[in-house]
This record gives structure tokens, sequence and C-alpha cells, in this order.
């Protein structure tokens, strides 16, 4: 048995980690034929999972809290807590045309004025528990010139599917503005950056992002919308494999047994399930200075009670804005270790933060603005447990509120880390 503690302040939480004895997944996961390629691809992506968790996550989130901290000193903000959230615009020019960010992922490229020609400096700038990935930096550039996607097992170079199938590290940009519709999901390999900085690049109408037993991914300032289910079919998922594919779930990005992923700038809203869903031994990811709006379960991290082997995820959710009409699951928690910091919350129609299966939740310097309506100021919802399991759950806030009621059964909690229904 091993303790770990964090000091915020004159607070001291001790968390005690047992040593988990896990299994591997075992489901289908979509793949209509688990062959020995999709067999060993999991195999891999376990290995991985275990290699890529951190034991000592309260560094990790104490590491974030610095440079976040550091942002704010050298910019001169607030060094508090609330970090000013939501105050001031994420990133603006000071006197003399240099740039101006309380933002620390921000911060480490966008004052580079000479950004399209260091594209590659933004595998420097992720904090949190994707802090590790790199995506396609080792890589080459590659250009997507044509939004089509109507070759499913044979993508023609130049689209987007050929890219993100082939066996290497890519670092993929984008040619012009463009509108992709997606005729099945787009699965994703190890070792790629999908960087639409520049233009406008919409993934709309059609099936959304897979990231199924792969490593190290960056996702960044891509609109997703619209996303539908694909129906399923045969389907290149890499540069030497296809197989048949049953029907997708229709969220925006699937991150399913993957590792060292991180998802930063992205605009989602109206998929057919989830905007981002993380499952199924998922760890070491990063989801930052993203917008949602429009949807009824917005993130899902850990699919199943079943599910222990979520024991190992990490995840850290930054810098986001959660915005009009959404209802719930910003995120929902199963199992693992979520620290959600520095988010502006101003609508949400049933909670913003929820879980069951003894989650970690961390929240700090977050804004939530509970909705006008008196039945929807819920922020935080334990799901299907009795209170004798979730009195000890831990569940951790420094964030402000604002318009909640003053009734005693909707108070927020205070630091501690029993008896914590409501994120405060």
């Amino acid at each position: 048995m091993a303790f770990a503690y964090l000091n915020l302040g004159s607070y001291v939480i001790a968390f005690v980690s047992l040593s988990l004895a896990v299994v591997a997944p075992s489901v289908q996961a979509h793949v209509a034929v688990f062959d020995e390629y999709w067999t060993q691809r999991q195999t891999n992506a376990l290995r991985q999972t275990m290699e890529s968790y951190d034991p000592n996550p309260l560094n990790v989130t104490n590491h974030f809290n610095y440079h976040a901290s550091l942002a704010m000193e050298t910019t001169g903000g607030d060094n508090g807590t609330r970090r000013e959230l939501g105050e001031v615009k994420a990133g603006q020019k000071a006197r003399g045309g240099r740039f101006r960010s309380l933002n620390a992922i921000d911060k480490c490229w966008r004052g580079d004025k000479n950004w399209e020609k260091n594209r590659k400096k933004l595998a420097d700038c992720v904090l949190g528990f994707g802090l590790k990935t790199t995506g396609g930096k080792n890589g080459p550039i590659y250009v997507v010139t044509d939004a089509s996607d109507d070759d499913l097992l044979n993508p023609r170079p130049g689209t987007l599917r050929y890219a993100v199938t082939r066996d290497r590290p890519l670092w993929i940009i984008f040619a012009r503005t463009m509108v992709i519709k997606l005729q099945q999901e787009l699965m994703i390999t190890n070792d790629k950056t999908i960087d639409g900085r520049g233009v406008s690049v919409y993934i709309t109408g059609g099936a959304g992002f897979t990231l199924q037993y792969v490593k190290n991914v960056i996702i960044h300032n891509i609109h997703i919308k619209f996303i539908k289910r694909g129906l399923g079919g045969l389907i290149r998922d890499s540069e030497q494999h296809f197989g048949l594919r049953t029907i997708s779930d229709g969220d925006g990005i699937n991150i399913f047994g993957a590792t060292n992923i991180w998802v930063d700038h992205v605009s989602m809203r109206n998929c057919s399930d989830g905007l981002i869903d993380a499952i199924m031994g998922s760890t070491a990811i990063t989801i930052s200075n993203s917008h949602f709006t429009d949807h009824e379960e917005v993130m899902l991290f850990g699919a199943k009670n079943g599910d222990a082997f979520d024991k190992k995820m990490q995840i850290t959710v930054a810098f986001n804005h959660f915005g009009k009409r959404l209802n719930q699951r910003m995120p929902r928690v199963r199992y693992g270790m979520v620290h959600v910091v520095n988010n502006d919350y101003t609508h949400w129609e049933m909670y913003a933060i929820g879980g069951n299966m003894n989650p970690t939740i961390i929240s700090q310097g977050n804004r939530f603005i509970a909705p006008p309506k008196e039945d929807c100021k819920q922020v935080t919802k334990r799901e299907y447990t009795p209170y004798t399991e979730w009195k000890s759950w831990n569940w951790l806030s420094l964030s402000l509120m604002k318009n909640l009621p003053r009734m005693k059964h909707v108070s927020p909690f205070s630091l501690r880390t029993s008896r914590c229904g409501f994120l405060g």
C-alpha cells in the first residue's frame, strides 16, 4: 500500500493507492473479425497502458498547476487558484504587438509569429497526463489536398484517410479550408498529428475519428459536428491491413484502449453518441482549449462498471469551454483519475460532472455558472451509487460557483475528500 499527498495551500489530502490486479479487456470493439492482427494490437495496447500509467499522479497535477501559475505570473495575472478564467481573453496582443496569454499551453506556441514554419513546436506544449504525447513530430509533414473519402480500402494519396493509415509518423496539415464527410469511421494509427491550424477543417455529416489500440496521437484545431453512426464494412485500419467493421457508435472522437493522446483546440457539437469517449484502458490523455455545445452526453470516461482496467485511466481536462445546450457528462467518469482544471461551465441541463465506481476527481480553477432553471443547478452527480459508498470517494474542488441556490441540499461541498456531492 502506498500513500500520496496533495498539498493545496493549508489543505493536505491523502490518497491511498493499492496495487491493481487487472486483466486485459476482452471485447470485439466493432471489429467483426478479431484476427491475429487485432489480437497483437490489443496486446501491445495493454502493455502501453501499463507503461503509460503514472503511479504518482499528483506529480502530474502539481506540474500542471505550476506551469498554469507561471503563465499567470509572467503575464501579470492573478496567481490564485481561480486563475481568473473567463475574466480575460484566452490570448490577446499587448502593447507593442506582443502576444499575451494566460493559458500555459497556448502561450508555448501562439506567440511565435513564424509558427507556420515551426509547426512541430506544438508537440512541446502539452501539459497534464498527456504530457509525453508528440504525435507525428518525428515524421515528415503530409499535406491533405483532397477532401474526398470515397475509397475505404485503398484511399487515394492526398486524402486524410490515406495519411492516418500510414505505418509511420506523420504531421498532417491541410492545403486549404475543407469540409470532409467521412463515409466510415476514420481509423487513426500510431504517431500522427492532425493539425488544422491556418485553415478551417470541418469533419461533418458522416462518421468520426477512431483511435483504437493506438498511441501517440495529437488532434488539433479541427471542427467536428453532426457525426453519424457508420454502417460498417471493409475499412483500411493500417497501411498493411484492412478488416470488417461493425456499426460504429457515432462518437466524434472515440479513444479505445489508446494512450498518449492530446486533443486540443477542437470545436465539437451534435454527434450521434458522445463527443469524446475514452474507454477500455485508455490513459495518459489531455483534452484542452476546446469548445463544446449542443449535445446530450458530452464526455464518457470509462464505459462499463465491469471494466476494472479503467483504474489505470488518467485524464486532464483543461482550459475548455462547456457552452450552450449541453445536458450532462462534462465528464462522466468510472474508475481512474481525472484532473478537471481551468474550464468554463456556462450552461448545462442536468449536471456538469458525474461518475460512479469510485473515481478520483480533482476540480481546480473552474468556473461553474448554473443555468437559471431551479431544477438544473446540480453541478455533480453520483450515479447509481448509495451514500454508504460515495461518502469516501476522492472528489475535491477549488473552483468558483455562481448562481447556485442557497438551500442546504444543493450547496457546494467543503474542501474534504468525503461527502463531496457538489464541486465548488
